[in-house]
């Protein structure tokens, strides 16, 4: 194992299991044996389940597996395979186990504390960048402890955290040492219509068969949404990058509630589609700057932020969403 490496207790709450957790590159690990003592299942029920959302492409099996070494009753060490909480959550669903869910909550808490005391001892780290790790914490944390999160959604929020940590590991790159807009200027950001829109979220009720409550508009809040983000104050545009413009559309819709149904289904697809329009929802290699289930989750963590919040959560959007990242 690295020196990084290290080794948590986790008891679940009933106190009938004990597993011994690796954490390791801003992540937890169980072993296939551990998993199958967590849930309660059989080692080839797990295998299984292992094997059918790695054929479904469900998580990228490079990215979630690695080996570590692992004395075994032999008193040898041999290298074995350990699988990421990514996948402990999705077997966690396969296997409808309330453990997943105690397990996933745990190490939500364990990873938040692992950035706090990583980013307390840099001797780069300045308080303003603490309370803001902090607070991007305390929103997703807020999410995470909901019992009602799909897999996607848990595993796309612990990804924001976990890129979130990288980009404050990267933050000396930028100037003053804390969290900045450091995106292009956006002054040739092409507008999203009100018209456009509109015909956008009826082509998409129609699509999803969502209902007419879906995209209703309550009042003339959706409207504005779409104006201020293009505003301009002395001349100078309020959000001055695509990227910023972006992260406020996303905000706006989601926060204002202007339809009867599908805010945060609107919010999302229209933060999309204005990525795209302005040719910055994909990287130079074709891959999406955000990831589907990180927009999912950062989403859901706007819908329960709290309005103090606003500044710190559109810093997040950018930060997640530039070239930078």
């Amino acid at each position: 194992m690295k020196e990084t490496t290290e080794i948590i207790a986790y008891q679940s709450p009933d106190g009938e299991v004990q597993v011994e957790v690796t954490l390791d590159r801003e992540t937890v690990w169980l072993s296939l044996n551990q998993m199958s003592l967590l849930f309660d299942r059989d080692k080839s029920v797990i295998s299984r389940h292992l094997s059918n959302l790695f054929k479904e492409n469900e998580l990228e099996k490079t990215s979630v597996v690695a080996k570590f070494a692992t004395t075994a009753g032999d008193g040898k060490s041999y290298q074995v395979e350990y699988y990421s909480l990514d996948v402990i959550i999705s077997v966690g669903y396969r296997v409808k186990s309330r453990q997943g869910t105690n397990f996933r909550i745990w190490a939500t808490k364990v990873l938040r504390n692992h950035l706090l005391e990583r980013t307390r001892r840099s001797d780069n780290s300045s308080e303003e960048r603490y309370l803001q790790l902090l607070k991007v914490i305390e929103m997703a944390t807020r999410s995470t402890d909901s019992g009602s999160l799909s897999s996607a959604e848990a595993g796309g929020i612990l990804k924001i955290l976990r890129e979130y940590a990288y980009a404050l590991e990267t933050l000396d790159k930028y100037d003053h040492q804390k969290l900045e807009i450091t995106t292009e200027d956006g002054t040739d950001s092409v507008p999203l219509e009100y018209e456009e829109a509109i015909n956008l979220i009826a082509e998409w009720r129609e699509f999803q068969q969502a209902g007419r409550l879906f995209g209703h508009e309550k009042d003339a809040s959706f409207k504005s949404s779409l104006e201020t983000i293009f505003q301009t104050f002395d001349g100078k545009d309020l959000y001055p990058s695509t990227e910023e413009k972006a992260a406020n559309l996303l905000y706006f819709i989601v926060k204002n509630h202007s339809f009867t149904d599908g805010n945060k289904r609107i919010a999302a697809g229209l933060f999309v589609y204005f990525l795209d329009k302005n040719r910055k929802l994909y990287r130079n290699d074709g891959s999406k700057r955000i990831g589907d289930n990180a927009l999912v989750a950062m989403t859901i963590m706007i819908a329960a932020g709290k309005p103090e919040e606003k500044d710190i959560i559109t810093k997040l959007v950018v930060n997640l969403i530039d070239d930078h990242n």
